[in-house]
């Protein structure tokens, strides 16, 4: 094996670093720097912070996020199909038939457990 060969993987590693690193070091370098009591103040939500940043967030926030992420990409995995809709055989078509049904009833249990609700 020639270590020749790997010298585009390397030059597209090298190129890949400067392009993200070289306009961060160049911002920093180049920059103004004039922090005061204003810019260093909270700003997100328009009050100083209060309370611990690790208190325990409701399972619920996560499930819904992961159930968004999963619904989402079935939803993408249908483009394709839906796309080549014409060209598959009837075959094809009832194969997408029996994922909707899947998706369908996992959807319907998440909702049948109240994994939607939200109090």
């Amino acid at each position: 094996m020639i270590l020749a060969d790997y010298l585009p993987v390397l030059l597209f590693i090298a190129v890949g670093i400067a392009v993200g690193g070289v306009p961060q070091v160049l911002g920093y370098v180049l920059g103004p720097n004039r922090p005061d009591k204003e810019k260093n103040s909270a700003y997100e939500c328009g009050f100083e912070a209060f309370g611990d940043a690790r208190m325990p967030f409701d399972v619920r926030y996560y499930l819904v996020a992961i159930l968004f992420i999963l619904f989402d990409l079935e939803i993408a995995f249908l483009f394709p199909w839906a796309v080549s809709l014409h060209e598959i055989a009837p075959t094809g078509f009832w194969a997408g038939m029996v994922f909707l049904g899947i998706l369908a009833v996992g959807f319907i249990y998440e909702w049948k457990r109240g994994a939607l609700n939200w109090e």
